[in-house]
């Protein structure tokens, strides 16, 4: 037995081409065994044309009926061996689909989580999402099918080694035909890859359409614009259907021609045996094993044409995948890696100079909201920024270390910014909240406490094992919210930023947020970037941000008391929220 999914590998995202060549080799195995055992069964079908042909004329030149029972018990064996191998090509075919694309959605989904952000800003949504829909299926088909593509030339080998040895001519027209014909089904080809192109272009588009209309579904109706929102959606739904509507032609024209040709050869054949064997030159059990290879001939052709249209449409989905895994994140990995701080340090942003202090809570407030972003984005390293970028500073030793010279996997280890557009999964909450595990129910409760979220455990009585729908939606967008703090506290990292973490929830459960956090953070870096006054007035040192750069610091109250403009700020934030 085999567990899937197995350990993808390093992808080959050349080319398409170099895509699904790294697919077939990684796998080479199980899509030789699937075709071993595909041409098995079709060479059965051959065998049995063969032995058939050659007892009728062994029952007409001997005239003894007996030695038919030796034939039959041939044709027997041969039937039972083409039944034996059916479920061992069923099971190999199904697990090449499986593997094919459960490997291409591992690559893939790896490369997503490494981008990050810059997925999204290079990609639309809905071109990754047609990728893990529509394209793993396109490719899982190709290597689902790839035993027949095998089976398929082997037998056209037999049969013209066979036909060759009875009837030279006979031999060398199906030598001749074959190549034809598979060449004949080539000016098809390229007209239907363009048209499969334009039909994927066109659903990741409308892809990208619905994730945006689904996104923004309240604001929408808020305006009013979901009229003219949904009539867009319908003209590029009609697009997509017309688009579908062109390939299904070229495919039907395909399949029209798959069962053209080989059928074209049939007939020629048997009217060309039937000639030969009135003329003598064949026998009447050489005509009828000709009959049984024309068939399996004409069988073992579709499937290498049907397997060539799969392969313009795998290509096309190999495509998709490739510009995925081609991508490069926006911040390069370090040329020569420095080793992290091995002891306390404090994060500082030079641009601005702000500073978030290990062992207390830092507020950063920002006049401007911009700036706000632009701070946090550079102290989580999702943006360098002009200047030299945020640096940790040692205590012991004043040793500085450049988040840009550090491994960028290392840095998000260390420095965690959770932001409110942060996605809820679905699935059970404990898994939710420690996606990794090893959390025990006492420290999940800890942190659930810390964010003020006990109504969401004793919502339900299964408790952490309570599913959640996608993005918590059952659940409102303070009870949201807390989540995320609490997902974001189970972390437990060196430095946490926390941006606005109590903007949507009520005045109580703000001022235990306010409390708790503190404690629950005691000992580690943690940062505010928020205007609410509950929050502010527990923090251990506030910092203000303002035309991008510190203007004053101090507790809350003191900048109450000395900086207007801090006054200002907070109020005004308050009194909107108000």
């Amino acid at each position: 037995m085999r567990v899937l999914p197995q350990p993808p590998g390093v992808p080959d995202h050349r080319s398409a081409d170099r895509y699904l060549l790294w697919l077939a080799r990684s796998e080479w195995r199980s899509l030789t065994w699937a075709g071993v055992t595909s041409a098995v069964y079709n060479l059965g079908g051959v065998m049995v044309a063969t032995l058939l042909g050659m007892a009728l004329d062994s029952a007409l030149t001997d005239g003894d009926p007996r030695s038919l029972w030796t034939w039959f018990a041939g044709i027997t064996l041969c039937a039972l061996v083409t039944a034996a191998v059916v479920p061992l090509y069923e099971r190999a075919s199904c697990f090449n689909w499986y593997t094919s694309a459960y490997r291409t959605v591992q690559v893939v989904t790896a490369r997503a989580a490494r981008l990050g952000p810059t997925l999204t800003r290079r990609l639309p949504s809905g071109e990754v999402v047609a990728v893990g829909t529509d394209d793993i299926d396109r490719i899982g088909d190709l290597y689902e099918r790839s035993g027949t593509a095998i089976s398929a030339v082997t037998t056209m080998a037999a049969i013209s080694a066979l036909m060759l040895s009875s009837h030279v001519t006979f031999g060398l027209i199906v030598l001749v035909a074959v190549p034809v014909i598979v060449l004949g089904i080539g000016p098809l080809l390229r007209p239907f890859a363009r048209r499969k192109t334009r039909h994927r272009d066109r659903q990741a588009e409308l892809a990208t359409q619905a994730t945006d209309l689904v996104s923004g579904l309240r604001v929408l109706r808020g305006v009013g614009g979901e009229r003219t929102v949904g009539g867009r959606y319908r003209e590029e739904s009609r697009r997509v259907r017309d688009a579908g509507v062109r390939v299904g032609w070229w495919e039907a024209s395909l399949q029209a021609v798959r069962e053209l040709y080989p059928g074209l050869l049939l007939v020629g054949i048997v009217w060309y045996g039937a000639r030969l064997a009135l003329t003598g030159e064949l026998t009447i059990g050489q005509l009828v094993a000709f009959y049984g290879y024309t068939g399996s001939l004409a069988v073992a052709l579709r499937h290498l044409m049907e397997f060539l249209s799969m392969l313009v449409s795998a290509r096309v989905s190999a495509a998709r995948a490739t510009r995925v895994l081609a991508l490069e994140h926006d911040l390069p990995e370090p040329e020569a890696p420095v080793a992290g701080p091995a002891g306390p340090y404090d994060l500082r942003d030079p641009d601005s100079g702000v500073v978030i202090g290990h062992g207390r809570v830092t507020a950063v407030v920002c006049a401007d909201p911009d700036d706000a972003t632009l701070v946090t984005e550079r102290l989580g390293r999702y943006h360098d920024g002009e200047g030299p970028g945020s640096e940790m500073v040692e205590h012991a030793g004043g040793r500085t270390v450049r988040l840009r010279d550090l491994p960028l996997r290392e840095t998000r280890r260390r420095v965690l910014v959770a932001a409110n557009d942060a996605h809820l999964f679905s699935g059970p909450l404990r898994e939710e909240l420690a996606p990794d595990g090893g959390l025990p129910e006492e420290r999940l409760t800890e942190v659930v406490r810390a964010a003020a979220a006990e109504d969401v455990l004793r919502r339900s009585p299964a408790g952490f094992d309570a599913v959640l729908t996608e993005r918590g939606r059952e659940y409102s967008g303070g009870q949201q919210q807390r989540l995320r703090l609490a997902r974001a506290l189970a972390q437990d990292p060196e430095v946490l930023i926390l941006v606005e973490p109590a903007s949507a929830v009520d005045a109580h459960s703000e001022a235990a947020i306010a409390e708790r956090l503190p404690v629950e953070r005691a000992g580690r870096a943690t940062a505010l970037v928020t205007t609410s006054p509950l929050l502010l007035d527990h923090a251990d040192h506030v910092q203000f941000v303002e035309n991008g750069r510190v203007s004053a610091e101090g507790t809350h109250r003191e900048l109450l008391a000395l900086a207007p403009r801090y006054s200002d700020t907070v109020l005004r934030t308050a009194g909107e929220m108000a």
